[in-house]
């Protein structure tokens, strides 16, 4: 297999990124990689994934994008890639193209990539933070499964990307041949000596013309690539996880160049609906919060909406309330560490976060009227929280009182809610407050949910009396 050059070399490296985004908010994120990193980029047709290119040396950067999930350095992509008719003869076809592929330069910005990681991950491991991890455990469950219901569209999937080991069955075969090792320079031991590289192959395939599974080609390909490189296959502890994204004809060969998503950053107390970080992102910047604007998220629950907000938009006042006590305490936790991982970061004290926490009723804020800049929230879904019958009060309630607070003619609400029926009935008994503008279609945990840009009219709202 091709050696790969120390990462100090090659400092005008090209990399092609891709990278998987929220699905509906692909041009959201494009717009994030060209403002921040002045590359164009292109949407796929496999929704929820955008491609751009970047030197090398652009890597930190690119892993502070906001949008974005998982990363991976494309190694070759084809677009109308034409598959075999029978099993065996698509197969073979791509154990052939392993030999074909351009590696050199992307395991080198995977080994560049693992150079800028390295000192994190000893950090991670020396501090275990148990008790933050028992919490993650419960309440990940759901977001995992809505990870792999993402991923999975239409078709089956080898494993998804955290790692979930196949059934017993699948599993000797994805041994035999789907994990993955390389010669690479950066790979040695302690005494000098080449180490072998651990992989795995992961596949996503998604359209129903093809005649192989996803797991046969994760074999199959992984097999390919384990002659190649000589690489020793491991689908757990594994040092290089290379990507096999199929979409109809469209093929994409990739390598890992994130171990866990992004959109973790933010949140160490997990509650039962923690909305992804890349995800609540997305629902800020499409209100466009400008400098002093006061920004509010009545339903905050472990307060991911508020805290992307304070982290990306400091020259803004970010309010965030919830009416269960528990919720609260989980997003002023998320705060505090949010708070400890700034101290960490600078040696001088750090300057804190403008954002404040308050329990209250969502019906009845202790706001006053036209307060408020923008509104940006997650709706009860009506499924894990609340009920969709409860929601025909709670909707039309909520939308009231947040057009009561919300400043006329200038003021805008950005709302996340999979009971679009019951959300479309409340917006037209109210359509003398709120404009609909934009509507963002979402897939949060395998459901089809929308976000709804709102404009508040220069309608005046009824008054309050008293709160007291």
């Amino acid at each position: 297999g091709p050696g790969v050059a120390p990462a100090g070399e090659d400092a005008e490296l090209a990399a092609v990124i891709g990278a998987t985004v929220p699905t509906g908010f692909e041009l959201m994120a494009a717009e994030e990689v060209q403002e921040k990193l002045g590359s164009a980029s292109r949407i796929s047709r496999d929704r929820g994934k955008i491609y751009f290119e970047v030197p090398a040396r652009g890597l930190p950067q690119v892993h502070r994008l906001r949008s974005v999930d998982n990363l991976f350095v494309v190694v070759q992509e084809f677009k109308d890639y034409q598959f075999k008719e029978t099993k065996e003869d698509a197969l073979k076809d791509l154990e052939d193209l392993v030999k074909k592929l351009p590696w050199t330069d992307p395991l080198k910005v995977w080994e560049l990539n693992n150079s800028l990681k390295k000192k994190k991950t000893k950090r991670k491991k020396h501090n275990p933070q148990s008790t933050v991890r028992k919490e993650k455990l419960n309440s990940d469950t759901e977001e995992k499964e809505a990870d792999q219901k993402d991923a999975k569209k239409e078709e089956d999937c080898a494993q998804d990307t955290a790692g979930v080991e196949p059934a017993d069955d699948a599993k000797d075969e994805l041994q035999a041949g789907a994990g993955t090792e390389t010669k690479t320079g950066d790979s040695r031991t302690n005494d000098g000596e080449a180490k072998v590289l651990k992989f795995r192959v992961t596949c996503n395939r998604a359209g129903d013309k093809h005649s192989f599974t996803s797991n046969e080609a994760a074999r199959d390909f992984g097999g390919a690539v384990q002659e190649h490189f000589q690489w020793k296959a491991d689908m757990t502890n594994f040092d290089v996880e290379v990507l096999l994204n199929i979409h109809n004809n469209e093929v994409v060969v990739g390598i890992a160049l994130t171990e866990e998503s992004l959109h973790r950053r933010n949140i160490t107390h997990f509650g039962p609906t923690t909305l992804r970080s890349t995800l609540a992102y997305g629902m800020l910047r499409l209100c466009d919060p400008q400098p002093t604007d006061i920004i509010i998220d009545p339903m905050c629950g472990t307060g991911a909406i508020p805290i992307e907000g304070a982290t990306e938009w400091p020259s803004c006042y970010h309010i965030a309330g919830d009416n269960n006590p528990q919720a609260v305490k989980r997003a002023a936790n998320n705060i505090c560490s949010l708070l400890k991982k700034n101290e960490n970061k600078e040696s001088s004290a750090s300057p804190g976060i403008p954002l404040d926490i308050i329990q209250w009723d969502i019906c009845n804020l202790p706001l006053r009227t036209g307060s408020v800049d923008i509104i940006v929230s997650d709706m009860p879904f009506g499924k894990r929280i609340g009920s969709k019958k409860k929601n025909w009060d709670l909707y039309p309630a909520c939308l009231t009182e947040m057009g009561r607070i919300c400043t006329p003619g200038t003021g805008r609400a950005v709302l996340l809610t999979q009971d679009k029926k019951c959300f479309a009935k409340a917006l037209s008994r109210l359509g003398h407050i709120w404009r609909r503008g934009q509507t963002v279609w979402v897939n949060v945990g395998g459901l089809h949910a929308a976000v709804y840009l709102l404009r508040r009219t220069w309608e005046r709202a009824e008054e309050k009396r008293s709160f007291w």
